[in-house]
């Protein structure tokens, strides 16, 4: 047998050549797309987000919800903003300082602490996950509705807080009761977003021990999608052997 024969019949052999890659080689070289950024700004984006390529397609819609949700979560606190400066006017400043604090640290941290943990878990089905998205995002909606009621003192405008503008100042209380109906609408459909995510949730496999294994071995961090799961598990667990070659002589024997 010639050596450009024995050559070409060991490239052929997968077992010999380099592995099909991890889901973390995989991951790390998707790049980042969220937030998008303008070019001139000296920042990159932080996350990889793309419903298309790693949810399953019966999940991206709700998915997609939740992360519409949370930008109309967004939204409610920068109405609120307005709604506390108009509260600001006529006497009331704290609200206005409380109201930039909360739109300035619950946009980011609602994005990173309770939508990339439910992204997460519908990627990979991450038990882990799906319990912090439970846990974080109960005390969202628990703090949403608190936001709707609208105690004075908490930077939010809420119904109490609208109410009692109706007799001194009708415009100034209208203003305020809009970001008090855009809280209750946020509570509201947080309630039922959680209802949803856990009736998936216990249809899957998820239980707390699986979430116990995950946060051993670190793979709660950035699970790797179920796709990529089981491309890596089919890749690797059956090699498909070469065509053994026909070799000169009578009938395929040795010579």
């Amino acid at each position: 047998m010639d050596r450009p024969t024995v050559i070409a019949l060991f490239s052929r052999r997968p077992w010999l050549q380099p592995s099909a890659q991890s889901a973390t080689t995989d991951m790390s070289e998707k790049e980042n797309n969220f937030p998008p950024l303008p070019k001139f700004i000296p920042l990159k984006p932080c996350f990889y987000q793309n419903f298309s390529d790693e949810i399953p397609i019966e999940y991206q819609v709700l998915v997609k919800r939740i992360y519409h949700l949370w930008m109309f979560y967004c939204a409610t606190l920068a109405v609120n903003l307005v709604a506390c400066l108009a509260w600001w006017i006529r006497g009331y400043g704290v609200n206005f300082g409380l109201a930039l604090v909360w739109l300035l640290l619950f946009s980011p941290c609602a994005y990173v602490c309770w939508f990339r943990p439910v992204y997460k878990a519908f990627r990979a089905n991450s038990s882990f996950n799906f319990m912090a998205f439970f846990f974080i995002f109960g005390a969202q909606f628990v703090l949403t509705v608190l936001q709707a009621i609208g105690f004075s003192g908490w930077g939010a405008c809420g119904w109490l807080a609208a109410i009692s503008f109706f007799e001194s100042s009708v415009g100034t209380a209208v203003v305020m009761l809009l970001p008090a109906i855009m809280f209750s609408m946020s509570a509201v459909m947080m309630a039922v977003t959680i209802l949803k995510v856990h009736r998936i949730y216990r249809g899957t496999d998820g239980s707390f021990q699986k979430a116990q294994t995950e946060w051993s071995s670190g793979t709660w961090r950035n699970p790797p999608s179920r796709e990529a799961q089981f491309n890596n598990f089919s890749g690797n667990s059956l090699p498909e052997y070469p065509t053994v070659p026909s070799y000169p002589g009578g009938g395929g024997h040795w010579p």
